[in-house]
This record gives C-alpha cells, structure tokens and sequence, in this order.
C-alpha cells in the first residue's frame, strides 16, 4: 500500500525570488525620515548603524547585530590597526547584502586618537567608510 499517492509530481522546481530591502532613510541632522530606499543609500545606513551600535548592548538587536569596537579603546596603537579589520569585517558580514570589506588605511589625525577608512563592497556598489577610535 503507496503512502503517497502516485498521480502526485514530487519533482516541483523552486525559484528563490529576490525581494527588495527597502529601508527607510534618516535624516540624521534634522532627526526625521526622508524617505526610503533599497540601493546604495540604504546600504549607507546600514553600514553607519551596524558600526555605531555595540554588539549586546540594546536588547532590540540580535547578538549578531553591531560591532565590537568599544573595548580597542586605550589598546596599543600596533593591537588596534591588527584586530580593528578583523572586528569591522565580522560586524558587517551579518549583512549578506555586503560582500567584502577592503582597503583599510590608518591614520592619526590627533595623538590620541586612530582614524580607519575603508570599502564597502556591496551589491548595490562601493561606499567609502570610516571608524574612528
């Protein structure tokens, strides 16, 4: 006796379908919504708010949303450059919208402080960002 019933096709194909991600842009400086987004902008937004955001501090984020940032404070100039690609790449690698983090430059603009600039490759395209500690 069949368990299922063999005029059944079994052999269905699935097509995944791309949804848009679209996201609503904030106006940082006049603290309101300008609009929404799905491309690059949004990307943009994303990228400040994922390295803005320290990793299990707000309970409104999942434990894999942020960056670890906080604690390379006071560290050795020689740690800090070693392990910040490192903790910018893993913050951002929760997005898979995002493809690579690259080109990390230091410099420091004040003695006490570092200044990173690097690439966001996405999907949508290339952003340029900064981090300074």
């Amino acid at each position: 006796m069949a368990t299922l019933p063999e005029s059944v096709g079994l052999n269905i194909s699935l097509d995944y379908i791309e949804k848009p991600t679209n996201t609503f842009i904030i106006d940082w400086s006049a603290r309101q919504i300008s609009g929404m987004d799905s491309g690059l902008a949004a990307m943009r937004q994303a990228v400040e708010i994922i390295l803005r955001n320290e990793r299990f501090r707000w309970q409104i984020y999942s434990s894999n949303f942020g960056s670890e940032l906080e604690e390379l404070v006071g560290e050795e100039y020689d740690y800090i450059i070693s392990e910040l690609p490192r903790r910018i790449e893993e913050a951002l690698s929760a997005d898979k919208r995002i493809l690579s983090v690259e080109n990390f430059v230091f410099s420091e603009p004040g003695r006490d402080s570092i200044l990173c600039q690097f690439e966001v490759v996405t999907v949508f395209g290339t952003l340029s960002e900064e981090v300074m500690l």
